[in-house]
């Protein structure tokens, strides 16, 4: 854990073969990071433009998305294999592969999967990752009852946590072995969608996906599922508004994890912050939540806007892969 006291980690939200062998050993070598996530844009992102996967893809057959899941097993593999370590000590050394993002809205096709995918990854230290919609729900009970380990993903909302929270407790009352579970808060993207917004209404920007996060945080902290943790994630910052490690320092918190790209985590460590940040106080979030509401600003439309985007990313991501291979 990259803050022992705080029981906080950090995972590095990259994946790409050559990048594995050189310095991602090194961050867990300089106990920086305890874990790793990926997700279709940064696959598409490694495959598509890395010549480190131009051998594989010569000697495989088969359609598309058997090519696709031959390079990412084996890159997964690699991380789970060098996070191992870490893993057997209790300190996470997790990596998070997602199922096909097309199979969102189908429950069962998503723990055929998932399972599928977990066997042939054939690593304990690996979490199946899964989109939080109505199937995504069933599936997390489904995988984590099987004690295959879960990352929910695209987490907006407080209704998704709950969601997530409630399939893990179940998964975990009927699991023969109770394991991790993560759910995925997105943060950044909530601010990018609203900052213009607010700074044109003279209210605050930066703080919308910190505050909304902290009551999730909260929320899920309370309900202490067994094994279960908040994950933040889209923490990477765009632009020169905030300093790069933003919503990395903003967001320290006990008992939680934050996965960010490269760049960022090494901003964080070089600013040396190790403040614990939440939860924020519920009456500064009440005020900050009242302006916008006052503003005529619909958060709960922007977050379900945000949700439905973040799936048609994912897709079009894995659809490039696909159509590449």
């Amino acid at each position: 854990m990259y803050i022992e006291e705080l029981k906080f980690s950090l995972w590095a939200d990259f994946i790409e073969r050559d990048y594995l062998e050189g310095e991602f050993k090194e961050l867990i070598e300089q106990k920086i990071i305890n874990g790793a996530t990926s997700n279709p844009a940064i696959f598409k992102d490694a495959i598509l433009f890395s010549p480190a996967y131009l051998e594989q893809l010569k000697s495989l057959q088969g359609d598309a998305k058997s090519k696709y899941e031959a390079l990412a097993i084996y890159d997964i593999r690699k991380a789970a294999d060098i996070l191992k370590p870490l893993y057997e000590k209790g300190d996470d050394g997790y990596v998070s592969i997602e199922v096909d993002p097309n199979l969102c809205d189908d429950a069962q096709a998503t723990i055929e999967e998932g399972l599928r995918l977990y066997g042939a990854i054939g690593r304990e230290n690996v979490m199946i990752k899964i989109p939080a919609t109505e199937a995504g729900y069933e599936a997390m009970e489904a995988l984590s009852a099987a004690s295959v380990p879960v990352n929910a993903t695209l987490v907006f909302k407080l209704e998704q946590a709950l969601a997530c929270a409630k399939a893990f407790a179940k998964g975990a009352q009927r699991a023969e072995n109770v394991v991790d579970t993560v759910i995925s808060v997105f943060v950044s993207r909530v601010d990018r969608a609203l900052d213009d917004t607010l700074k044109a209404k003279g209210i605050q920007p930066g703080l919308t996906g910190i505050y909304n996060s902290s009551l999730i945080y909260e929320a899920i902290e309370t309900l202490k599922v067994s094994k279960c943790r908040t994950l933040f994630a889209s923490t990477g910052v765009k632009g020169d508004d905030y300093p790069p490690h933003y919503y990395v320092e903003k967001l320290l918190a006990y008992n939680s994890i934050n996965t960010a790209p490269i760049a960022t985590i090494k901003a964080f460590v070089e600013s040396g912050a190790k403040k614990q940040a939440l939860p924020v106080d519920k009456e500064l979030i009440k005020a900050h939540f009242d302006a916008l509401s006052e503003a005529g600003i619909d958060l709960d439309a922007v977050l379900n806007r945000l949700i439905e985007e973040g799936l048609i990313a994912f897709k079009n991501a894995f659809k490039e892969i696909l159509e590449a291979l």
